[in-house]
């Protein structure tokens, strides 16, 4: 009985090892695809063309850029990556063997492949070679400008303005669509300025500096790329405050207090630099209400800022009485608001100035400010 079994289970043994030896006759192939942003391409196409057999694998790549495909005879092949029927990127004699056989498509990584026109399609090896020359034309451009910005950083900071307006007018010649290189002119103007001696030429180089600001602002405003940059709200803030302190010293308050607040909105974070701008500017022309209200705002946003309780609390002086008996009486908050900037700067810049201010209204001077202990962080 023994003998009828023997057959059979050797057939079954047979059977049993048959899909082994089918998975060891094929490969995978997977890989990852990538745009020049870095960002997966998905619902893309991943064509694997056998160059002997001419046989093609047309694969899928998912929501993560990823394709994979088990199944692949062995043999060298060329492979394609497409999007919307358009090549982006091709491959040619790939390997692939009995193993996993990796191919990732970055086209970020492959930027010198493609500035070179390989790996990409006939039509686009134009536009490839185009894209290079243009990067290298800004590479150089850009060198030539930092020279011209570095050298008049350098005549800035030894107080020669002319040398320094020379610099950025000739690297206005070179490109004249930089934000940047405008907005250092009007810098350069602007602290100029107050130097000239002539009225007339101090006039003329606040109203250059406003016109190369307005410049700067207007290049910056239609530039896609600084729409994109994370700071850009803050570098268009820091701008308007340029623009705001050519104003002020101009004598012209509505459109340096306007321009103060444009800034402030940009950038919120900074909105107690640019109010307590904002109160200097009411300060220096008799707006004591006004300024009084900038600095409540400067101590809304930063009440750490010290000498922004030191500026409300002379404002509050301006506003003072005289009783009955004929001593001054000083507004609620005065005394509160240099006692405050004494605990924060006890040898501050107006610190004796604020003891004094103390003195005048007849408070007392609280002392002590300078041995008090900061909370041990835990």
């Amino acid at each position: 009985m023994r003998k009828y079994f023997i057959l059979p289970l050797f057939v079954l043994a047979v059977g049993l090892c048959a899909p082994l030896a089918l998975a060891q006759s094929t490969g995978t192939v997977k890989g990852t695809c990538k745009d020049f942003d870095g960002k997966p391409i998905v619902q893309a196409q991943v064509e694997w063309t056998g160059t002997e057999t001419g046989h093609k694998y047309t694969l899928k790549t998912n929501n993560k850029g990823e394709y994979f495909s088990l199944g692949i005879a062995p043999g060298k092949y060329d492979v394609k990556l497409s999007k919307d029927g358009k090549e982006l990127f091709h491959f040619n004699g790939v390997a692939v063997g009995l193993d996993e056989t990796p191919l990732d498509f970055d086209l970020k990584k492959e930027q010198t492949s493609v500035a070179k026109g390989q790996g990409l399609p006939p039509e686009q090896v134009a536009k490839a070679k185009e894209a290079a020359a243009k990067a290298e034309k800004e590479k150089s451009t850009v060198g030539a400008l930092n020279e011209k910005l570095n050298a008049a950083k350098a005549a800035s900071d030894a107080g020669d303005f002319d040398a320094a307006i020379a610099a950025l007018n000739e690297a206005n010649q070179i490109d004249n669509t930089r934000d940047l290189i405008w907005f250092k002119l009007g810098d350069a103007y602007r602290l100029s300025a107050p130097k000239q001696t002539d009225p007339a030429e101090k006039q003329k180089r606040y109203e250059l500096a406003v016109t190369n600001y307005e410049k700067a602002l207007e290049l910056r405003g239609a530039s896609e790329a600084a729409q994109k940059d994370p700071d850009n709200n803050k570098k268009l803030a820091a701008y308007y405050n340029n623009l705001a302190d050519v104003y002020a010293k101009a004598n012209k308050v509505d459109e340096a207090v306007a321009t103060y607040n444009k800034a402030a909105q940009l950038d919120p974070a900074g909105a107690a630099t640019y109010l307590y701008n904002e109160g200097a500017v009411f300060t220096n022309t008799g707006k004591v209400d006004d300024a009084i209200a900038a600095f409540d705002k400067v101590i809304a946003a930063d009440p750490t800022r010290a000498a922004a309780y030191y500026w409300k609390g002379v404002n509050l002086i301006g506003k003072e009485t005289i009783g009955k008996d004929g001593k001054a009486i000083a507004p609620e908050g005065t005394a509160e608001a240099f006692q405050k900037y004494l605990e924060l700067e006890p040898n501050g810049t107006f610190a004796e100035a604020a003891k004094g201010m103390l003195a005048s209204i007849g408070s007392s001077v609280q002392t002590g400010f300078e041995n008090k202990k900061k909370p041990v962080k835990k």
